[in-house]
């Protein structure tokens, strides 16, 4: 293994790497089975006919929060803001700060599995670092220092007490399925769609999966930790600026559409 992986890490240390993009898939799916979130998410978002353009949206936030600068944070949360303000309607409000605090935690449990999957485990005062990091997720929406739990073990209490009010509605199942299979994916890119589509499925309970319809065989589960065990070993074998590179130029990019 040629690479270095930041034993104690931070959360620009997690974002920074393009293993990022293997949970994107499951971010999403954890997100929408909150009801409100879900249905302002089927019923509003452009993926399915821009996912390219969805995505570069989704991590310029991730890494404007994360990798950037005050400035950097102060236009994505107007960004975010101008996506937002037309995304309302029965039982759901994109400005509703319980659904916000649901977005954030979800971005930070991904990034934290993420890490312990091409890593390893986490725990003690690099994972409470890492928690108090996260908080930026929220800052950067209209969620509250004070509405995230206590320190990252009350998390962990309040992620589990809040999978029990988890519901997937038929709309948010059916639009899942479609992102999955990659609605207007350039063709240049469908070829990575089986592994995506792979790993959404793995990084999910059963009970999620389930409940968007997902398949999981025996054979996907010996897959899975063959995945597991092969994945992180050529992940860290390649160079570090290649890894850094989405993020890098995501950011670049970001910043020259800001006049910066």
């Amino acid at each position: 293994m040629t690479g270095s992986p930041t034993v104690s890490p931070g959360l620009a240390d997690i974002n920074r790497e393009a293993y990022l993009y293997f949970g994107a898939g499951a971010a999403v799916a954890w997100q929408m089975a909150d009801p409100g979130v879900g249905r302002g998410v089927a019923r509003h978002s452009t993926t399915l006919e821009r996912p390219l353009d969805r995505l570069r949206a989704t991590m310029t936030y991730i890494y404007a929060v994360s990798l950037g600068d005050d400035e950097d944070r102060r236009a994505v949360r107007r960004m975010v803001d101008r996506a937002h303000a037309p995304v309302r309607g029965p039982g759901y409000n994109a400005f509703d700060r319980d659904l916000q605090l649901w977005v954030a935690a979800t971005l930070y449990r991904g990034a934290l599995d993420m890490y312990q999957l091409f890593v390893g485990p986490l725990s003690g005062p690099a994972r409470e670092h890492l928690y108090r990091q996260a908080h930026a997720f929220g800052r950067t929406l209209q969620v509250t220092d004070d509405q995230w739990p206590a320190d990252a073990d009350a998390f962990e209490h309040w992620w589990n007490a809040r999978l029990g009010t988890l519901r997937v509605e038929p709309e948010v199942r059916d639009y899942m399925q479609a992102v999955l299979r990659g609605g207007r994916t350039p063709w240049y890119l469908r070829t990575a769609l089986p592994l995506q589509r792979f790993a959404t499925r793995g990084l999910l309970p059963p009970a999620l999966r389930e409940a968007y319809g997902l398949p999981w065989s025996a054979r996907d589960e010996r897959r899975w930790q063959q995945f597991r065990r092969i994945a992180p070993r050529l992940y860290w074998m390649t160079p570090a600026w290649l890894r850094h590179l989405p993020a890098r130029r995501v950011l670049a990019d970001f910043r020259r559409r800001q006049g910066r």
